[in-house]
């Protein structure tokens, strides 16, 4: 599926499951037979945003390895690329890149991403005050 990244579907229905953040963090995809060093441009409990003018297909397992500035450990996670947003020949497209959803993620991960988010979220709304 193609997706225009505003978290909409093509009726114009909101479908994410779960808030996202903006972030930019570094993330290495890796598959059996393809490295991909990319950025992250937000985050949810249940996936990620990849930029990247290569975006793998749909329905691709990778790897993904990331670590938010303040994780002890980078996390490494099991994914599976959802949607593509890919780079348009003669239009503009800023934001080229891949949906990926985590798979098979623990709870204790699932916790250090929610964690994370939180994290973020406080610390953005303290800025602003």
């Amino acid at each position: 599926m193609v997706d225009d990244r505003d978290g909409h579907d093509e009726r114009g229905s909101e479908r994410r499951a779960a808030d996202r953040v903006d972030v930019v963090w570094s993330v290495d995809c890796e598959t059996d037979d393809t490295f991909l060093y990319a950025s992250i441009t937000n985050i949810s409990e249940l996936g990620i945003f990849v930029s990247t003018r290569e975006p793998l297909g749909v329905g691709t397992h990778l790897t993904l390895r990331f670590a938010p500035p303040s994780a002890i450990e980078p996390f490494v996670l099991s994914g599976v690329v959802q949607w593509v947003n890919p780079v348009k020949l003669l239009a503009e497209n800023i934001n080229p890149g891949m949906g990926v959803r985590f798979i098979d993620l623990a709870r204790g991960d699932r916790e250090r991403i929610v964690e994370s988010i939180r994290t973020i979220a406080y610390v953005r709304d303290a800025a602003k005050n």
